[in-house]
């Protein structure tokens, strides 16, 4: 008399929009874009289609759900705009967004997607709202807000995206420093008439960290927005 009502519950739980979602995020980090079907997705949560259907009308609307729900989560850990300065939240949404990226391979497509394809869903307002409310708080002229929050969110996206291809893209056994290092004379190596500043640059190289390269460039847009 007892193990119905478990079972039941338990399959009410599996059926839930938010399981949905989080057994998506589950393949998509396992088996990207291609491996989230609707099969693999009935399979994992041991239901039939007509139940995922109940929630999720296609696999368009499960990717846009799935990216919300990792973009909320990243955003959700930066420290309130009470408790911080906006420079440090701005830096505190910034890595949330590098980490998020990093852990999840198939979130950098999703976002240029939804940035291109349909700004006005819920991705791109909350990234924008995250970001622009603390350049308003920096004292940034009213005319300026837009442009400057495009740039930062541009660039946070990108330098992000392009931090985690490369991580991805390194053969598993790769030693980093040793990566950087070989990277570092090669470019030393360059012909000095041609690539004077490649050559000047090479040693910077060099165990560099990329985390604290990706805050510096932030630092550097908003350096030119509190110049302006």
């Amino acid at each position: 008399m007892t193990t119905r009502p478990r079972r039941t519950q338990r399959r009410t739980e599996a059926l839930t929009r938010a399981r949905i979602v989080e057994t998506a995020v589950e393949l998509l980090d396992t088996a990207g874009e291609g491996g989230l079907t609707f099969r693999a997705l009935t399979e994992r949560l041991a239901t039939g289609p007509g139940a995922v259907y109940w929630h999720v009308a296609n696999k368009g609307e499960l990717l846009d759900a799935a990216t919300d729900e990792v973009v909320t989560a990243a955003l959700g850990a930066a420290p309130g705009d009470s408790t911080a300065s906006p420079r440090e939240g701005i830096h505190a949404v910034a890595l949330g967004l590098f980490d998020a990226i990093d852990a999840h391979p198939w979130l950098a497509a999703q976002l240029a997607a939804q940035l291109s394809r349909n700004p006005w869903e819920s991705v791109t307002p909350r990234i924008f709202e995250s970001i622009g409310r603390r350049v308003r708080a920096l004292g940034a002229p009213e005319n300026t807000w837009f442009v400057s929050t495009s740039v930062l969110v541009h660039y946070i996206l990108g330098a992000a995206g392009q931090n985690a291809a490369n991580a991805r893209a390194a053969a598993p056994d790769t030693d980093r420093a040793a990566f950087l290092d070989a990277v570092s004379t090669r470019w030393d190596e360059l012909d000095p008439e041609e690539f004077p500043f490649m050559r000047a640059v090479a040693d910077q190289v060099r165990e560099h960290d990329d985390r604290e390269q990706f805050l510096a460039g932030i630092d550097l847009v908003l350096g030119g927005i509190a110049a302006g």
